[in-house]
């Protein structure tokens, strides 16, 4: 009770206040009007691949053997005009998946697809844009990023990202102040890019302030409703994020609550995480812990039902730590070999019956062959307390953006 209620406060303040829910993620601008432009084309090809053990599942799957692993040939190209006439613009990204014969003999399937067959596509984004003044609209399908929507975000883990149906208005009218209004209606998540489907029937409104009126704070709070979300309950979420930076060193705190549930039987959900981590010329390193209790709507992406906001999120622990849970990663870098390399451990504590607490270990590998190129290696174990074996995760991409 004292800590819902202390969250709550928390919550509130960074509402009023505003602020940055995902340090990683770019900071949300307001447009002025654009002048006329020309057609902006851009471009990425990936190839994609993915491998994954099943032990104590059946049928039992060999790490690299075809029935255990997946990839995805894509192709995704994008335009965008900022005025096509009168200050009325608009975009369009169209993604194509396949996988060149790879499942023959290779793999097994796909971790994306366009429409559900093997080769395929989907028009991922499709939108109308119009800015006057200090405030900017956005209408259609579109990408909708963590730092502004930490409850219903565009994933960056698979070959392309998911994408929303949505309307958003951006205002920075009030100093070192964004102000966010978002109505999403649809989301595609991951496996087929051309099937949308509601999130929420009559679909969910969002706020979001973010204040960086003190030097090295950013501040970030936002406000979900969701009508009738439980069949006759309305739900709503209240997030709250602070992030301070100082020299090398920087501090992170969120935490919020999900309401809604309690007429029919339900709980509310609360969570909050920290975060402190610093940069040593070629190191860096953080620590972070999270802890959500065991109320009826689990602390993650709406639009996916994959990943969240915690800070303790990793390549695969999303469903360890987003329900009647506490956890605490410990991460790691070097510049080396050209690159990044990076290791990062996650001790998850399950407080639910099943009692199954579990631990993962990530170590990846990520370099900029040239401008346009970028290259990903990834290794995970995963070991659980009610599981004999550990199982084990490689992926590995390659990106080229024209």
């Amino acid at each position: 009770m004292k800590k819902t209620l202390l969250l709550s406060v928390v919550a509130s303040t960074m509402i009023m206040a505003g602020g940055d829910i995902a340090p990683v993620e770019p900071v949300v601008e307001t447009p002025a009007v654009a002048a006329a432009s020309d057609w902006d084309f851009t471009g990425q090809g990936v190839v994609y691949y993915q491998t994954r053990d099943n032990s104590n599942v059946a049928p039992e799957q060999d790490l690299f053997s075809q029935e255990a692993s997946s990839a995805n040939v894509g192709l995704q190209f994008g335009a965008v005009n900022k005025d096509v006439i009168g200050g009325l613009g608009m975009g369009f990204e169209l993604s194509g998946l396949g996988t060149l014969g790879l499942e023959e003999d290779v793999v097994s399937g796909v971790l994306q697809t366009g429409d559900g067959s093997l080769n395929s596509a989907a028009i991922t984004q499709a939108y109308l844009t119009y800015g006057i003044a200090n405030t900017s609209i956005k209408v259609g399908r579109q990408q909708l990023p963590k730092a502004l929507s930490p409850f219903a975000f565009s994933e960056g883990w698979n070959v392309f990202k998911n994408t929303f149906e949505a309307a958003l208005v951006v205002n920075s009218d009030l100093p070192d102040t964004t102000l966010v209004y978002a109505f999403v209606n649809g989301a595609n998540k991951h496996g087929n890019l051309s099937q949308f489907s509601r999130i929420n029937h009559d679909g969910v409104h969002m706020l979001t302030a973010q204040n960086k009126s003190v030097e090295g704070l950013t501040l970030t709070g936002s406000y979900y409703y969701a009508p009738d979300m439980l069949t006759t309950e309305d739900v709503s979420a209240l997030w709250g994020d602070a992030k301070f930076g100082i020299s090398d060193y920087s501090i992170g705190l969120q935490g919020g609550t999900i309401i809604g549930p309690d007429d029919i039987g339900g709980k509310d959900t609360t969570g909050f995480g920290a975060k402190i981590g610093g940069n040593f010329d070629m190191f860096d390193a953080s620590v972070a812990y999270s802890s959500v209790d065991e109320g009826t709507v689990a602390i993650h992406n709406l639009g996916t039902g994959v990943k969240t906001p915690l800070y303790t999120q990793m390549i695969l622990n999303q469903s360890k730590i987003k329900s009647d849970a506490d956890a605490i990663v410990v991460r790691a870098g070097v510049k080396a070999l050209g690159g990044k390399i990076g290791a990062a451990y996650c001790m998850a504590t399950d407080n639910s019956a099943a009692s199954n607490d579990s631990t993962e270990l990530d170590l990846t590998y990520k370099t900029k062959v040239s401008d346009s190129t970028t290259l990903f290696a990834g290794y995970v174990m995963t070991d659980e307390d009610n599981l004999n074996d550990a199982r084990n995760l490689v992926r590995v991409w390659g990106r080229y953006n024209f």
